[in-house]
């Protein structure tokens, strides 16, 4: 029969099992059992934290190397090719706009998932293309002005993609001709050589430049005005954007 002990005063351990006591020497060998199962136990938590902090490890390492605070600071007017502040190759993430209503499912699908798994490396392409992109969009909207000829602005904005993006023939580049369509155009219009169109205080323009990596094409228009009697304009275009991006359907 087993023996428990009845002291009160003297408190179980946590998970502490009772053991039979008699004279076969049970006692002995539950104890060694529980002594082999705790030091494997041990073993298994040590090459857990050994794993979980090498992971760790490489991801710090990744954060820093795509870290805008510990990557090289680029020039003003830019000029450095973007592959070399991103030394890691891998690029950062853009501003995302998630699903909504119908269009939730594709969050939570285990099959969508996989397929951006799949897909992670023309994603990267296509960040590389979005970043170059975005700083010389950051760029050209820091030196737009009333009375600029619309030609030098479409050739400091192509000459600066060009120099960012590492220019290569078919696998990157300009995605195509710049558009800046003034007023009633509605889009695709560009200077020819020579044209003396000039940009005025009271225009509303649409600047619409692409670039690509790989073929991935990444096109992005924004309107510009420097009268703020069309700001309200602005704010509804940006707003019919985000939400057109919200509930978006890709048939693949």
């Amino acid at each position: 029969m087993a023996e428990v002990n009845l002291n009160k005063n003297v408190p179980f351990e946590e998970n502490e099992t009772l053991e039979p006591i008699n004279g076969n020497g049970n006692k002995e060998a539950a104890e060694q059992s529980k002594t082999l199962q705790n030091d494997e136990d041990d073993d298994k938590d040590i090459a857990k934290k050994k794993k979980k902090k090498s992971k760790s490890k490489k991801k710090k390492a990744l954060q820093e190397q795509t870290n805008p605070q510990s990557m090289q600071a680029q020039t003003d007017p830019p000029s450095i090719p973007v592959v070399d502040l991103f030394p890691s190759g891998e690029f950062l993430e853009g501003e995302i706009q998630l699903y909504k209503d119908d269009n939730l499912w594709r969050s939570t699908s285990e099959e969508k998932r996989e397929l951006e798994r799949v897909e992670k490396p023309m994603y990267n392409s296509v960040r590389r293309a979005a970043e170059v992109h975005r700083q010389v969009r950051k760029y050209i909207k820091g030196i737009l002005r009333p009375g600029m000829l619309m030609t030098e602005l479409c050739e400091t904005l192509e000459n600066t993609v060009r120099k960012l993006i590492s220019e290569n023939g078919l696998e990157a580049g300009i995605a195509f001709p710049t558009g800046c369509s003034l007023n009633w155009v509605a889009a695709h219009w560009t200077p020819n050589t020579g044209d003396k169109t000039v940009l005025q205080y009271d225009d509303v323009m649409k600047l619409d430049f692409g670039t690509h990596v790989d073929g991935c094409i990444v096109d992005c228009a924004f309107t510009v005005a420097f009268n703020p009697m069309f700001d309200p304009l602005l704010e509804a275009s940006r707003e019919a954007t985000n939400t057109g991006i919200k509930v978006l359907y890709r048939p693949c």
